[in-house]
């Protein structure tokens, strides 16, 4: 790892600084790692590091303080942020209910040569690559490097909002290079300036930072169907949380929910409602910076979006620099055996509790409401699906085949992975020991349940397809002890949701959620809102929930 600061100009920075203040900065010393130099009237000035915070004076922050600071930096544009010309540094300012300024935030911008080694072949490849992280750790100095690198061969425009990537002044900073730059009057123009800088510039390549706004994400859109290379940051710091967003989900496909034949349900395992990737992705490849020398690639963002949407974790590749600057790249396990669906389309669906049918006789293993275990071990039968026998924990337990109508096999695997328990997944009814099935079925008196319930055979009805549903049937089948203290995952609201815009279609008025967190009810708002129906929020925190309904 080659790392070459060819600027930070700090001195630049602390000559606005009151003298007491720029003294403290010296004094503190660890000048490389200074992050951001806060002022708070009536606190204590403080220095933030990339390690850590220093408190700078014991000497609380005056107006007088504020007012030297602001009265050298000049005026601040409509996002409250402030620039020093042919620098990159930037001035942010907090103000009270009358717009006066009681607190200011002063970033340190440096520009440093070798910070895109660990993903100058993404960035050189000539896909779309979206870059996510925390503030702080460094995706802006990644878009100034990457614009510099591009702009010596091709042609490239940085779309500049606050003039974080080129500094402030009319002449952008020697760091973007070639590059030419576009600045952006306020941040609600930011789209219009994206869609002029293809159609009036002829780029190759765009460079946007803090893609935030729907209206930004069509854009983004917009430029990619027009084959122009896109490189840009967006808030959040997983592909899971971008997702979940509502507003920037676009940007990797977006979410809509699918209802589908009784038939094609059936064949791929699944609920009729679940959830499918809307469109292609605007962005080709995902990387998520985890630390300032490590990060997460996901290469081929559709395929990491249809993943997650079966219900499995995406497996990224990462990347990352040790203690002697050698480059490591961990390449992801293979993918666990999954179904293949027809039409090559993929869903997500999630469920919350478990219902078990009374009456049937007990066939020596152990089910809801006692019985005895047999020990005597079972051979696979011959037209087994999938299988899996754990290396390590519970191996004295037998193999019990499941027959998993409605229930995805490739979920059943996945549970029985994460319990430890020996699980063969059959095709048929008359090879089978247990049948697991969703609510739905067994209230719809499906032949295939019929026949169980006439043979005896124990039948696990879940209330929804997710694989910690799957578990607890497991769980009670090999009387083993789930921990659920972790509470419902995404997947688990996404199916109440789905189950709450059916219940509507069907006629009923309204349907009230659980109580969720912010980002979970943005999710619920959205599915609500592809699905045509109303929804709202109401109560207070911890216990908001959504509310849908017909317009």
């Amino acid at each position: 790892m080659n790392q070459r600061k060819i600027t930070d100009d700090l001195q630049a920075l602390l000559a606005v600084l009151p003298s007491e203040i720029n003294n403290a900065v010296v004094r503190a010393g660890n000048t490389d790692n200074l992050i951001e130099i806060v002022l708070d009237l009536g606190r204590f000035p403080m220095a933030r590091f990339a390690d850590g915070e220093a408190q700078l004076s014991e000497v609380e922050v005056s107006r007088a303080d504020i007012d030297f600071v602001v009265d050298r930096i000049g005026d601040f544009d409509a996002d409250n942020r402030a620039g020093l010309e042919r620098t990159l540094h930037r001035i942010s300012a907090i103000r009270n209910r009358r717009s006066h300024i009681v607190g200011l935030t002063a970033r340190v911008g440096r520009a440093v040569y070798g910070t895109l080694g660990i993903m100058q072949d993404l960035i050189e490849s000539g896909k779309s690559v979206l870059i996510l992280g925390r503030p702080g750790i460094g995706k802006t100095t990644i878009l100034r490097e990457a614009a510099r690198i591009l702009a010596e061969n091709k042609r490239v425009i940085v779309v500049d909002t606050s003039n974080e990537i080129g500094g402030d002044g009319d002449v952008p900073h020697p760091a973007v290079g070639r590059a030419r730059r576009m600045q952006v009057a306020t941040p609600s123009l930011q789209h219009e300036v994206m869609i002029e800088a293809v159609e009036n510039h002829n780029p190759e390549v765009i460079v946007i930072d803090e893609i935030g706004r729907e209206l930004e994400a069509l854009a983004a859109r917009t430029i990619a169907e027009r084959g122009v290379q896109l490189i840009g940051t967006a808030h959040g710091k997983t592909l899971e949380n971008l997702l979940l967003n509502p507003t920037l989900s676009d940007l990797v496909g977006g979410i809509e929910s699918v209802t589908l034949s009784d038939e094609e349900a059936r064949r791929r395992g699944t609920q009729k409602t679940v959830l499918e990737r809307r469109a292609p992705p605007t962005f080709d490849v995902l990387i998520e910076i985890i630390e300032r020398n490590r990060i997460a690639v996901h290469p081929d963002v559709s395929v990491a979006v249809d993943t997650l949407l079966r219900g499995i974790p995406p497996a990224p590749e990462v990347r990352f620099y040790d203690d002697e600057g050698e480059l490591h790249v961990e390449t992801p396990p293979p993918p666990p055996p999954t179904t293949s669906m027809p039409g090559g389309r993929t869903g997500l669906v999630s469920g919350t509790r478990r219902l078990v049918p009374e009456g049937g006789r007990e066939t020596g293993f152990t089910r809801a409401g006692g019985g005895q275990t047999r020990t005597a071990p079972l051979q696979p039968a011959a037209g087994a699906q999938d299988e899996y026998q754990p290396a390590v924990a519970n191996q004295a337990l037998r193999t019990i085949r499941v027959y998993p109508y409605g229930v995805a096999n490739n979920r059943l695997i996945q549970a029985a992975k994460r319990l430890g328990v020996p699980v063969t997944v059959v095709r048929e009814l008359d090879e089978a020991e247990v049948l697991m099935t969703l609510r739905t079925y067994y209230r719809n008196r499906q032949q295939a349940i019929l026949e169980a319930e006439s043979r005896g055979m124990p039948i696990y009805v879940l209330r929804a397809n997710t694989v910690s549903q799957i578990e607890h049937s497991l769980a009670e089948l090999f009387n083993l002890s789930v921990d659920t203290s972790g509470g419902s995952d995404w997947n688990d609201y996404a199916s109440q949701t789905l189950s709450a815009i059916e219940a509507v279609q069907n006629g009923q008025r309204w349907v009230d959620l659980p109580p969720a967190t912010a980002a979970i009810r943005r999710l619920q708002h959205e599915m609500a809102r592809q699905a045509q129906l109303v929804s709202h929020s109401f109560g207070k925190e911890p216990n908001r929930r959504v509310r849908i309904y017909r317009e």
